[in-house]
């Protein structure tokens, strides 16, 4: 009798531990990914920061402080696409080691890359990099502009002195 106490006890441990896992870590970027767009549809922004690189929670934190509002408002409030998309279009997942990157489609139908980085062996969205690359992005785009603008530009020319009496 004890025996079988034993095994039931066992089986039922075993039955709780397979129904825990039933809300699984996601193990590449991808699953990241997926399962950070199910955490923005259901608002649950616990799930949300944890997906998100420590990087991506200071960042939060710094706007949330700035605006004076609590983080899961910022959390929620700036998410990489809106919770209305109806379907999450991405391509070219790329790892090169505790690095990763996927391109999603944006609301506009171009796609931008989202960095993701390992952090304690798990994939993390790392909102810093991409705020960083936009930054990047725009300051190239500015010098660009720049560059075009003064091509356009004659050289200065120094002024002749006419004057030729002696001082």
């Amino acid at each position: 009798m004890r025996f079988y106490q034993i095994l039931l006890i066992l089986i039922l441990a075993a039955g709780l531990t397979a129904c825990g896992r039933s809300v699984q870590t996601p193990q590449t970027p991808v699953e990241t990914l997926q399962t950070y767009a199910q955490a923005i549809k259901k608002k649950d922004v616990p799930k949300m920061k944890a997906l998100l690189s420590k990087g991506s929670i200071k960042m939060a934190e710094d706007q949330a402080k700035a605006q004076n509002i609590s983080v899961d408002e910022v959390i929620l409030r700036e998410t990489l696409f809106s919770p209305e998309q109806k379907t999450l279009k991405f391509k070219n997942e790329k790892i090169d080691g505790d690095n990763a990157s996927i391109e999603i489609e944006n609301s506009f139908g171009s796609f931008d890359r989202i960095p993701f980085v390992k952090e304690d062996g798990l994939w993390k969205i790392a909102k810093e990099k991409f705020a960083e690359e936009m930054i990047k992005q725009a300051e190239e785009d500015e010098r660009r502009l720049n560059e075009q603008i003064n091509q356009g530009k004659e050289q200065p020319v120094e002024p002749i002195n006419t004057n030729t009496q002696p001082q």
